[in-house]
């Protein structure tokens, strides 16, 4: 359904972007959050959203780690529609939470209010991988250097987020922190570049390690620990309409104390491995038996353990440009 209504609004959404949008930090936060209250429609590359909410903090957040993003016009195609607000009932006032609806739905329970901005960007996440079935999506980092895209997929905890953030802020172009798309029309990958998840000690590690880098408030006790995200570079988000060829598959694992390593993997080894980080796969059938495949034929992958970040960089300097 996603797929058709993009191809019948294709043109009048690049008309419409083209002739009349605006972007976010042209408007001051009050501004925006009068506009937000209204609803706003934006474009993440291959995606538009359309948000409205009231909620101050999410207005903040937004204006600040989508400063670069443009707003659409009103009468712009939206792939997903989402509202945010608090339940209209004594929950607004005694412990304060937040529904998230998508199409006039509630697909998850309540948060605490203080989640609101996270449980927006992990429902946006949400919409994606079980909606846009026109592609084969992978939990997966997707970056790009030098007009040679990587892979990084991987399961929680993996240090893989990290790793993202560390090589976005020193030059890498970001796709994704969380979402491979791979067209099954031709294998190329598609950017939905948004702000970066990062959790617990990893917060404070890249802070460190990027210290002009730009993050939200701390969202503390959520299902995942302690949230924040990250602001992608100005270049990421003017080159996020910029599709890219897969080059290599790396599946990152952080190892305490362990030296940067790089192992090769084989098909028979790296195919399962794939499939195990896909969102979708077994919906797609064998169009995403055929599109695994034909990933794993064009890539190189590799197994890659590391604990110092300017030496895992430096690592992958080295592999696209040999």
């Amino acid at each position: 359904m996603v797929k058709c209504y993009r191809t019948i609004f294709r043109f009048q959404y690049c008309c419409a972007n083209i002739i009349s949008s605006i972007f976010v930090n042209s408007l001051t936060l009050s501004e925006f959050a009068t506009r937000l209250r209204s609803g706003i429609k934006f474009n993440i590359g291959t995606f538009v959203f359309s948000l409205r909410t009231d909620i101050s903090n999410v207005a903040a957040e937004i204006h600040s780690l989508y400063s670069e993003y443009s707003l659409l016009p009103p009468s712009t195609f939206s792939d997903f529609q989402i509202v945010l607000r608090r339940p209209y009932n004594l929950r607004r006032w005694l412990y304060p939470k937040v529904d998230f609806y998508f199409d006039g739905r509630k697909p998850f329970k309540p948060l605490p209010l203080r989640q609101a901005y996270a449980m927006l960007e992990w429902g946006m996440n949400w919409c994606i991988a079980n909606h846009a079935h026109h592609y084969l999506i992978l939990h997966s980092a997707v970056l790009e250097k030098n007009g040679k895209t990587i892979i990084f997929p991987a399961p929680q905890g993996s240090g893989k987020s990290t790793l993202c953030a560390a090589l976005a802020g020193k030059g890498w172009r970001l796709f994704s922190d969380e979402l491979a798309l791979i067209s099954l029309k031709n294998g190329e990958l598609h950017p939905s570049t948004r702000p970066i998840n990062l959790k617990n000690n990893s917060i404070k590690v890249i802070k460190e390690f990027i210290p002009e880098s730009i993050n939200s408030g701390l969202h503390l006790d959520t299902h995942k620990g302690t949230v924040s995200l990250f602001k992608p570079s100005k270049e990421s988000v003017q080159s996020s309409k910029i599709a890219g060829q897969a080059h290599f598959v790396v599946f990152p694992k952080y190892e305490v104390g362990s030296p940067s390593c790089m192992k090769e993997l084989d098909d028979s080894k790296s195919l399962p491995m794939l499939i195990e980080n896909s969102f979708n796969y077994d919906v797609l059938g064998t169009e995403g038996f055929t599109a695994m495949c034909d990933l794993v034929n064009k890539v190189d992958c590799y197994e890659f353990s590391y604990s110092d970040l300017n030496d895992a960089i430096a690592t992958f300097d080295k592999l696209i440009n040999e």
